[in-house]
């Protein structure tokens, strides 16, 4: 068999010898190029399972030092008013309530002739003082609490003299107490208002002219008063 063969390859390198071949090639040759081995490496990334490393939880810690308070903020609005609530226990009961006052009510049971041109009329009688604010030796009443004051004068003419007096303020007239000479004596009477400032004085002062100026009274009977108290004070 092998006898048989032989011419036939014999035969037909001749032809396979003249048939002209293409180049040759890798058989890896048609595939794209390899990448870099170095940039293939993959990156690694360190990956840690907190929930398997967590303990148990701790004890709480002191508590720190309180940091420093920062700015003011503006103010919110204004909230809606809240119900209203029961009504308290009464307190304690208060200081009672200061009540400036002063009065005094004096009268003279002496006659009186103006001997000088102008002369204060002075008292020897006391119905009220309180608190002393009328001067027995000089016959003037001074202000110690200012405000509104009431005054009143009452005296007895004296048959055939002149009665001449005024209501003083300091060194001011106010008002007038007059009677002219007559064969018959009587009761004359004067008041006023007056607004008082601290230290003022308020008196009577008999006022002699050409004709002698006389006040009666007597022992018995008390015709000659003088009056005063406190309306309103400007210390309330």
């Amino acid at each position: 068999m092998f006898g048989f063969l032989l011419p036939l390859i014999l035969f037909l390198l001749p032809l396979t010898l003249s048939v002209p071949q293409p180049p040759c090639s890798r058989c890896c040759d048609d595939l794209p190029p390899a990448e870099d081995p170095m940039r293939t490496v993959p990156e690694v990334h360190t990956y840690i399972n907190m929930t398997i490393l967590k303990g148990d939880k701790g004890d709480k810690g002191d508590k720190g030092t309180p940091g420093k308070s920062g700015l003011e903020g503006p103010p919110g609005p204004r909230g809606h008013e809240g119900p209203k609530g029961s009504k308290g226990q009464a307190g304690a009961p208060g200081d009672p309530c200061k009540s400036e006052h002063s009065a005094f009510s004096l009268g003279r049971r002496k006659a009186l002739h103006s001997a000088d041109y102008y002369q204060a009329l002075v008292f020897d009688t006391v119905f009220v003082n309180i608190p002393e604010h009328f001067d027995m030796f000089t016959g003037k009443f001074h202000c110690r609490v200012p405000g509104v004051y009431f005054f009143n004068v009452n005296i007895h003419t004296w048959n055939f003299k002149e009665t001449y007096l005024h209501i003083m303020q300091n060194e001011e007239a106010q008002a007038i107490i007059y009677a002219q000479p007559s064969d018959r004596s009587i009761m004359q009477s004067q008041s006023i208002l007056l607004p008082l400032k601290l230290g003022d004085e308020v008196w009577v002062r008999l006022y002699k002219r050409e004709r002698e100026n006389a006040i009666y009274s007597d022992d018995v009977d008390v015709y000659i008063t003088f009056n005063g108290y406190l309306i309103k004070s400007s210390l309330e």
